[in-house]
């Protein structure tokens, strides 16, 4: 490969740690009882430069993702039907990766952190079924479990081929392998650590 290798498809910008802080302050507002607070944080949080920045990535046009048919070789297909790990390989991949995603390393938010916001504040754009109509901070976000040798191509659930991302980073880099998409393997660094833990004090008493 002619280029060097890559942490990530794209830098993040820094609107995404702003709409995290947003995020993690309504959620703090909500706990303490300061509903309207946390509906109008929630609804600052969706920012338009994060949906940019997430559809530069997974967009057909996107200058950043890579393109063109795969080029290298893979191992044969593995007998692991299930595209999805389990809600326990699940933790596991958080309790080593936390709630970053391991190629960019922005805040990540699971599933069902956005659907209890989605039931709590009905009248706030937090998800839909497009695109345009879902939250852009939850959207970019939204946390993935991401196989390093694709699952289309032979990759496992093993811990040592999937890491936590976010869907951005995941649906940017398709179906290509790390080499094709000239990505260094996130595996082979430390994580990012720090006090981030996905909204999931959402669930506390």
């Amino acid at each position: 490969m002619n280029s060097p290798l890559r942490l990530c498809l794209r830098e993040p910008i820094p609107e995404i740690e702003l709409a995290a802080g947003l995020l993690e302050q309504a959620v703090a507002a909500h706990r303490s009882g300061q509903h309207a607070e946390a509906r109008s944080l929630l609804e600052r949080a969706n920012i338009d430069a994060v949906r940019d920045w997430s559809e530069s990535l997974w967009g057909k046009k996107s200058r950043f993702a890579p393109s063109g048919p795969y080029w290298s070789s893979v191992p044969a297909p593995t007998t692991t039907h299930l595209r999805m790990p389990s809600l326990v390989e699940q933790n596991t991949l958080h309790a080593r990766d936390g709630y970053y995603c391991r190629f960019c390393g922005i805040p990540v938010i699971r599933k069902k952190v956005r659907e209890r916001l989605r039931k709590l504040y009905p009248d706030v754009q937090v998800w839909g079924k497009t695109n345009p109509v879902q939250h852009a901070a939850l959207q970019c976000m939204w946390a993935q479990y991401d196989h390093l040798l694709p699952h289309s191509r032979g990759g496992s659930n093993s811990p040592d081929n999937m890491v936590v991302t976010c869907a951005p980073c995941n649906y940017g880099r398709m179906q290509y392998t790390l080499e094709e998409a000239g990505l260094l393997n996130p595996l082979e660094r430390e994580p990012r650590r720090g006090s981030w833990t996905g909204l999931e004090q959402l669930f506390a008493s």
